[in-house]
């Protein structure tokens, strides 16, 4: 790997291991639609212009309503299920289930007409992430409530939806072209929403700086980056920071928020990456590279 590829896989690695932090303490004063609003638009306006600018719009059209489905469930299901979750769950075990993406999506892919069969070592592997979650989570169910639970399962099955659609019907689509009409999907979507419970008074610094970061770095600037990293590595190694995102989310909600890191969320995401390595290694010995890849789950 060249050195601008490590920089970038280190960049890409830090700044999807963060969003959970600022979800964390931007729910604290402002409601889940109302920051997906804020994060989805600001980003929007900061991407549509390039991706206008390089000619990418038009070709949209004969998808907008797979394009729609995409935008839905990817991100706008998915950011608000996260949302409304840290309001009940630290942000250490958000990020840290979320690894639980790539089983559900060995799962779901057989829905997508994809060729993959699961054999004995894809199912060994999913029971040993199910294993790996249940560690994770402790079985506490009064200490992190059963709803955000819920919630959070939600946003791995979106998570996991979201790149088989782009694979199965957006392929062969400009990236930043997708991603941006995305975004001003949902942010349109929202709008109406985030008007009826916008905050009475001016929210905080923190919170306004996190709303910031989200909006600016962990959604605009990351894709951007992480469009480069795959020109420069390659769509399957890009995808790597998949596996790295959550042990960052989990320090950095240890570190900063002073959030409890139990002996069972490390084994349990040690069995998760072991199980996601087992179940989805047939899958990636054939896996094609096209102009878009599969897009790790943006938080």
């Amino acid at each position: 790997m060249t050195r601008r590829g490590v920089l970038l896989f280190a960049a890409m690695s830090l700044i999807w291991g963060i969003p959970y932090l600022f979800i964390r303490i931007a729910v604290g004063e402002l409601t889940p639609a109302t920051l997906v609003f804020l994060r989805t638009g600001v980003a929007a306006l900061l991407l549509l212009p390039i991706a206008v600018r390089w000619g990418g719009m038009r070709v949209l059209l004969d998808k907008w309503r797979q394009l729609i489905v995409f935008a839905l469930i990817e991100i706008g299901i998915a950011w608000f299920a996260l949302s409304s979750a840290e309001q009940h769950i630290s942000s250490s075990l958000a990020g840290l289930l979320i690894s639980a993406v790539p089983l559900v999506g060995v799962v779901i892919a057989p829905a997508f007409a994809t060729r993959e069969r699961i054999g004995p070592v894809n199912m060994a592997g999913l029971l040993l992430g199910v294993a790996g979650v249940a560690a994770i989570v402790g079985f506490d169910l009064r200490a992190t409530g059963w709803l955000a639970l819920l919630e959070m399962a939600v946003v791995v099955v979106c998570y996991a939806v979201g790149p088989a659609i782009l694979s199965r019907y957006l392929s062969g689509l400009p990236s930043v072209s997708v991603i941006a009409s995305s975004l001003a999907i949902c942010a349109v979507v929202y709008a109406p929403v985030a008007v009826l419970q916008w905050p009475r008074t001016v929210p905080s610094a923190g919170v306004l700086a996190s709303v910031g970061v989200l909006a600016l770095i962990c959604t605009a600037l990351a894709f951007l980056l992480f469009f480069a990293l795959i020109a420069e590595i390659g769509p399957v190694r890009a995808t790597v920071i998949t596996y790295i995102n959550p042990a960052v989310a989990a320090v950095a909600g240890t570190l900063v928020l002073h959030e409890r890191f139990t002996a069972g969320m490390g084994v349990g995401f040690v069995l998760v990456l072991m199980g996601s390595t087992l179940a989805t290694r047939r899958a990636r010995a054939g896996q094609a590279a096209g102009s878009i890849a599969r897009v790790p789950e943006a938080p």
